[in-house]
């Protein structure tokens, strides 16, 4: 099929090239031209493990191409993908500007009967919205069909989530657009994926109401995890027992020091200001959200009961990402943290193996950045890990102690085995240990 997909950002990149590999003619678009001439010289603008490869080898075979022209690419294509951001306005709700400017311009260059995907997660009516935003561009030249197909891909796994989905979800409200979508999802049913067909208010609803629950399964655990230091307990026992009953299951069951990332902080609150439009109040997600904003700077408080006095210190930072295997630095626990640290007279030394180069353009120069997580720790009075990278669980931590001057090892992952480590000479403080 000839798919174009607007917006190459990580959900409209790993969409288009997937496409391409399942054996689709694609064009992705964008306006960004000095991204699209990247593109098309073979770097990647992201880091996501194996997207690379597919990009470089369906832009060689000549499956995936590259351009800024939007009307070329509506006017080629079959079915057309709309993949653009959907950030936080200055209220929490959903910034809707590209999404209504790509269906204008679907609209405006519509030449035959096409299906219009939305992919970008958006909050309920929204496609309805898009439909009226056609249909006025267009004219009514020409039928068009609208579905909202909203993405289920983690970061750090975007290709596999894409390949191997758990369910792709399509909400549609004609027999043209569910055809068209049998059809182009063909190739990953046959190997056994569910495809469901719902209404699109209730495909709108489901991405929202799918990370929404993950995010509570998060602020859950870890208001346990608070707890458990009260009691005496170890949550990790806890996390453990509880996860093991098969209506709750262990994932997303891990303690630490809150989620972020480009999903769920901002899906939740669209959530909720979608509910408060509507005349209902997400309660449980208020909550959600305030112990996520609290879980943060949990370090911090931990911190500065074992060192009241931070003016001077060095601190060693492990990872700055909001989670492994992604360099992305959106709503990343330490973006609130390190600056806290700085502002109470720290000297901050970090490490993240992809993600410093992000980290820089927002943080600058208020803290230092090292080759390796070993430098970082190098002479500091405590060791923060922050992200669960995996090349951290097995660092020589006799050799990390040896280098300190000091002795906190603070895991906001609970990465060590706390006795292990005090084995080592250090005084260890996990999340809920």
């Amino acid at each position: 099929m000839k798919i174009a997909v607007i917006g190459t950002g990580y959900v409209g990149l790993v969409t288009g090239t997937c496409f391409a590999e399942l054996g689709n003619d694609v064009l992705c678009v964008d306006i960004d031209a000095a991204k699209i001439e990247r593109l098309k010289q073979g770097h990647i603008p992201i880091y996501e493990p194996g997207l690379e490869e597919l990009v470089l080898r369906n832009f060689k075979e000549e499956r995936l191409k590259f351009t800024t022209d939007v009307r070329e690419a509506v006017q080629w294509a079959e079915i057309v993908f709309s993949a653009v951001g959907t950030p936080p306005d200055k209220d929490h709700k959903a910034d809707l500007s590209a999404v209504k400017a790509v269906a204008k311009s679907f609209g405006e260059h519509l030449n035959a009967p096409k299906v219009f995907v939305n992919k970008s997660t958006v909050p309920v009516g929204t496609s309805h919205m898009v439909h009226g935003i056609i249909a006025e561009a267009s004219g009514g030249r020409v039928p068009f069909y609208v579905v909202d197909n909203p993405e289920f891909l983690r970061e750090g796994s975007a290709v596999k989530d894409f390949l191997n989905p758990d369910r792709i979800v399509c909400g549609v409200e004609s027999a043209e657009a569910r055809e068209a979508m049998e059809k182009l999802y063909q190739p990953l049913v046959r190997a056994g994926r569910p495809l469901i067909f719902t209404d699109i208010p209730s495909a709108e609803i489901i991405k929202y109401a799918s990370n929404s629950f993950l995010a509570t399964k998060i602020s859950f655990i870890n208001e346990v995890a608070n707890f458990c230091e009260l009691a005496g307990a170890d949550v990790t026992e806890v996390a453990r027992g509880i996860g093991l009953d098969d209506r709750i299951g262990p994932r997303f069951l891990h303690a630490g020091i809150g989620y972020g990332g480009s999903c769920f902080p901002k899906d939740v609150q669209a959530f909720i200001q979608t509910g408060k439009e509507k005349g209902y109040d997400f309660k449980i997600l208020e909550a959600v959200e305030a112990v996520n904003e609290k879980q943060k700077m949990l370090m911090v408080e931990k911190l500065k009961r074992a060192i009241p006095d931070l003016k001077g210190k060095v601190l060693g930072v492990w990872g700055l990402a909001f989670k492994p295997r992604t360099d992305d630095m959106r709503e990343a626990a330490s973006l609130a943290l390190l600056p806290a640290l700085v502002e109470a007279g720290a000297t901050v030394r970090a490490f993240d193996p992809v993600a410093m180069e992000n980290a820089e353009k927002i943080l600058g120069d208020s803290i230092e950045y090292t080759s390796n997580p070993y430098e970082a720790a190098e002479g500091a009075d405590a060791v923060l890990l922050l992200t669960e990278w995996d090349e951290f669980r097995a660092l020589d931590l006799a050799r990390v102690k040896a280098s300190m001057r000091g002795e906190h090892l603070f895991d906001g992952r609970n990465v060590y085995e706390p006795e292990e480590v005090k084995k080592l000479g250090f005084i260890y403080e996990g999340i809920g240990r």
